[in-house]
């Protein structure tokens, strides 16, 4: 079967966010996908079945299954489209445990249309802050999935190092911590961290901008955005609040292809 390695949200080799890509033939149990999953090592693997409507895409990263992950989503329509299983006009149909997702092409950019998932405001868990090694947060939120940390500068978010030993210890997917931006071209700036999930700091995370994008639209008043993720490989993601949908905009670069005999 065939297996693919994509940098997602980028349009640069090595840069983004990597997802491995695995086209199947057949069904496969849930213990061989997270068997091959721990394999890759990397943030997440895509597991890709045709049905009569689209695909079946499930999602897993070294440790454990997710229930939304953006840039391997990113990554799968890109493959898609580069093995010629889609028509360049086609939109590709994602049937997964977050619902129906979507992805269409204009041009080198491919856009995702996600559920958006709003944060509410809360108490931040014990722990949470000292791990981060922040102590006057300008909020602090949580979603389903995630808990959301604003500080109040970019340079304050770059400079993060947490102690990822703690904050594994915390019950949640993961922890996004964000600010404006300083930059004219760039609305706002996220990083991601999830050691609870077996990654330590997500290059560039897809859902994490179904929060990021509500929660900012609201703050400056706008339905467009640009935003960039600032970890060591960096990556830009457009994004478009549409009622309760974001739309996630990004590019893809396939660094390899190969054939998966296990």
């Amino acid at each position: 079967m065939r297996l693919l390695q994509i940098d997602a949200f980028t349009s640069e080799a090595f840069r983004g966010n990597p997802a491995a890509v695995c086209l199947l033939p057949a069904e496969r149990d849930d213990v061989w996908m997270q068997n091959v999953a721990a394999e890759m090592n990397l943030s997440e693997t895509a597991f890709l079945l045709p049905r009569d409507d689209g695909y079946s895409l499930r999602w897993f990263t070294p440790a454990v299954e997710v229930a939304l992950c953006g840039h391997a989503t990113l990554a799968s329509a890109h493959a898609l489209w580069e093995e010629g299983l889609l028509g360049p006009d086609d939109t590709a149909r994602f049937h997964t445990q977050s619902g129906l997702l979507t992805a269409t092409r204009n041009g080198d950019w491919i856009e995702l249309d996600f559920p958006a998932t709003r944060e509410e405001r809360a108490e931040a868990p014990e722990g949470l802050l000292e791990s981060l090694g922040v102590t006057d947060p300008v909020y602090v939120g949580k979603n389903k999935f995630d808990y959301l940390v604003e500080l109040a500068s970019e340079e304050l978010v770059r400079e993060l190092d947490p102690d990822h030993g703690r904050l594994r210890r915390i019950p949640v997917r993961g922890v996004i911590v964000t600010s404006r931006s300083a930059g004219q071209d760039i609305d706002f700036v996220s990083r991601f961290f999830a050691p609870g999930s077996g990654v330590d700091e997500d290059p560039v995370t897809g859902s994490a901008h179904c929060c990021l994008t509500p929660y900012w639209s609201a703050k400056l008043g706008k339905d467009e955005m640009v935003a960039y993720q600032a970890s060591k490989r960096g990556g830009t993601v457009r994004v478009r609040l549409a009622g309760d949908r974001v739309k996630l905009g990004g590019r893809a670069v396939t660094i390899l292809r190969g054939e998966l005999v296990a």
